[in-house]
């Protein structure tokens, strides 16, 4: 009897279940010296599981290398480096390296917490809730005890009756498809990230405005004898130092637009091309991995047939024979096994295909948070504005009174 392809193949999933299913938030804790080391810590709070637990950076690598074992066929987002390249030219400093780690880490870990066939297993609730001293050899001992996805799948070995006939075509249009998507998304998270980067500069630019205003007005030197008795510049000059206080003021609204910018929107951006970079890697991993394995082991059953063709017909031990006879056999369950593997790891990539395009949606998100971060900003910056007019028509009254805005 064919199974029912539809309850196999539709990931049943709205991006509103996939981010009601856990939020984890990865918070740096001071660091704590060694003897002769420092290291830096981290604590992991999911909101399913209730509790905070404490990671190292090397413990969420054990848990990423322990997934992609168990879950190989499946997006797996990647890791951020644990260092700073040597010998790359960079102007990060160490401190916004660390800061940038944190956030890839955070987006990791929900991106992995939220995933529809992740978020039940053992390894991510080992890592999430486990608060023992050695969460490295609890993670490897659950995964020895569970092995692999394609040993555990009740339908792994089913995978090519679930599987339409256009699979491939349908792999190979929507792979194109995404890594345009991919493409459009890394030019806007380019440009939301500039966006941010000139709010801050706006917020130096207006803090050293001010201070500029507050050492004219501070300078208390006398005006020459050629100034005319007229001047106001005594007046104007005196003036000047407190409008410091209001300049200071717009730069601090200006630096809240800027982490608004980089936390709401920036950060949302980079989230989604987490995945769908993970998504470009498992492609890859298909086509290098099961699919290639695949091609070399039916190379090697060909030269195995071909030997013992040629050792029928020129006179050969028995011994000999009967062991190529076996190593043939081997093969050959070795090659039905990886067909199994290759169209499990289709079944799969069907699957995680349908999870970026639920995943897509967010760009609704991603726009709200935008207009809402420039909305807000443009509001508070804009009540300062409209607050210092009226001071600096008040201040430099007489024939220097600002001319009415049209």
């Amino acid at each position: 009897m064919q199974p029912a392809q539809g309850d196999v193949l539709t990931l049943s999933q709205t991006l509103d279940k996939l981010l009601g299913r856990d939020a984890v938030r990865v918070e740096l804790i001071p660091e704590k010296k060694g003897l002769f080391l420092k290291h830096v810590e981290y604590q992991v709070t999911s909101q399913r599981f209730k509790i905070s637990v404490y990671r190292r950076y090397n413990d969420f690598d054990v848990f990423h290398e322990v997934l992609l074992q168990r879950f190989s066929y499946r997006v797996v987002p990647a890791l951020p480096p644990k260092r700073m390249l040597k010998g790359v030219l960079t102007s990060v400093s160490e401190r916004d390296f660390i800061e940038g780690r944190r956030r890839a880490l955070g987006r990791f870990i929900n991106l992995v917490a939220r995933h529809p066939f992740f978020s039940e297993d053992e390894l991510v609730k080992t890592f999430l809730a486990f608060s023992g001293s050695d969460v490295q050899a609890k993670l490897r001992d659950t995964y020895k005890k569970t092995g692999d996805e394609f040993m555990t799948n009740r339908i792994a070995t089913l995978a090519k009756e679930y599987l339409p006939a256009d699979i491939q075509a349908q792999f190979s249009t929507s792979r194109e498809l995404i890594r345009n998507i991919h493409n459009s998304f890394q030019k806007l998270r380019d440009r939301a990230e500039k966006m941010a980067e000139r709010s801050k500069e706006n917020a130096t630019d207006l803090l050293m405005f001010g201070r500029e205003l507050s050492t004219l007005g501070s300078d208390a030197s006398p005006l020459p004898s050629l100034a005319s008795s007229q001047s106001t510049w005594g007046t104007l000059r005196r003036s000047l130092k407190s409008l410091s206080v209001e300049f200071a003021v717009l730069s601090d609204k200006a630096a809240q637009q800027g982490r608004r910018e980089e936390d709401d929107v920036v950060e949302k951006l980079n989230l989604f091309l987490d995945l769908l970079q993970s998504y470009r890697d498992l492609c890859e991993r298909h086509e290098k991995g099961v699919l290639h394995e695949h091609q070399r082991a039916l190379h090697k059953y060909g030269v195995m047939k071909r030997q013992m063709m040629s050792a029928t017909v020129q006179p050969k031990e028995q011994a000999s024979v009967e062991q190529l006879e076996s190593r043939i056999v081997q093969q050959e369950n070795a090659i039905q096994t990886m067909e199994l593997r290759n169209y499990f790891s289709l079944l799969c990539l069907h699957q995680e295909t349908q999870l970026i395009f639920v995943y897509l949606p967010i760009t609704s998100h991603i726009l709200g948070a935008f207009v809402n971060s420039q909305v807000q900003g443009h509001r508070e910056m804009g009540a300062v504005w409209n607050e210092l007019e009226p001071k600096l028509g008040c201040l430099f009254g007489g024939n220097n009174r600002l001319e009415p805005s049209t």
